[in-house]
């Protein structure tokens, strides 16, 4: 390499550094202040390294019965949410891959048209409340229950599985249906897995659909609630110690609590990431 080219990659790796540096900056700052002492604090609002730790914070976000029933709904929905969207996409995906099934360029291009144009809110709205959804833990579920453009990623890796597998499944007596839970899904399991994640993530993050279905105090996810206590100016009291709680202290931990999950299951993932990101890619 001459020295030209040496340079342009040093100024390239830098300016990557500095932007992955500002990225993170938050984060840590967020993680700090939730941890930070509520006296240390309120004398000192902006700080790095405080002096003093505490989980006051914490204990109130946890004592709290909104937040902690919040949490249990959207564990709830990412597990029940994500298991029967797999379900639907990989099914309908293996479905569309074959050939033989009658109506599937129909199917296909209704699919499509869904990708294409989108009925807006209030038809969705309307046809949720049709079924009598409102307020109910299914409002949340089915809405997001296969996507677009997911199913099509996921029928072009079907495609690729060779044909003498179902042969040798057909050959052993199995039905269609049994090829695809003991031939097709057992060796499809890190596309399985990338999608889990990328389902996983979305129900995790349901915030619109629980504002717009739902009204009771017991149903709403766990985003809409962290969005009112970040809209809360108050400083709450702990009832345990009688400590007045900065109300940063306890959106930061609200933050904290939110993003762990999902901090924790990623690194597991990570590497069917990738795989789910090239599924349908263009091959040489």
């Amino acid at each position: 390499m001459d020295r030209s080219s040496k340079w342009l990659d040093g100024f390239i790796y830098m300016t990557l550094l500095l932007f992955s540096i500002s990225t993170i900056l938050p984060f840590i700052y967020i993680t700090i202040v939730s941890f930070t002492d509520p006296h240390e604090f309120m004398s000192t609002p902006v700080m790095l390294f405080p002096k003093s730790w505490s989980l006051v914070s914490y204990q109130y976000i946890m004592s709290s019965n909104q937040f902690s029933n919040s949490f249990f709904i959207t564990v709830m929905l990412t597990i029940v949410g994500t298991s029967c969207a797999l379900l639907v996409t990989s099914g309908l995906a293996y479905g569309l891959s074959r050939r033989r099934l009658k109506g599937r360029n129909f199917i296909l291009t209704g699919i499509l048209f869904t990708m294409l144009f989108n009925p807006g809110i209030m038809p969705n709205y309307l046809l949720i409340k049709s079924l009598g959804l409102l307020n109910s833990f299914w409002a949340l579920v089915l809405p997001g229950l296969a996507t677009a453009f997911y199913v099509l990623l996921m029928k072009s890796f079907f495609q690729d599985v060779p044909a003498e597998l179902e042969e040798s499944g057909k050959i052993d007596g199995c039905s269609d249906i049994g090829i695809f839970f003991r031939i097709i899904l057992p060796i499809s399991l890190p596309v399985i897995a990338a999608f889990s994640l990328f389902y996983g993530v979305s129900y995790w993050n349901t915030y619109f659909n629980g504002v717009l279905y739902i009204n009771k105090e017991s149903l709403r996810p766990l985003q809409v609630v962290l969005q009112q206590m970040l809209s809360a100016s108050s400083a709450p009291a702990d009832e345990a110690s009688g400590i007045v709680v900065p109300a940063e202290t306890v959106k930061m931990a609200a933050v904290v609590l939110a993003a762990v999950p999902i901090v924790m299951v990623y690194p597991f993932l990570q590497k069917y990431f990738v795989k789910g990101l090239t599924l349908g890619s263009v091959k040489g």
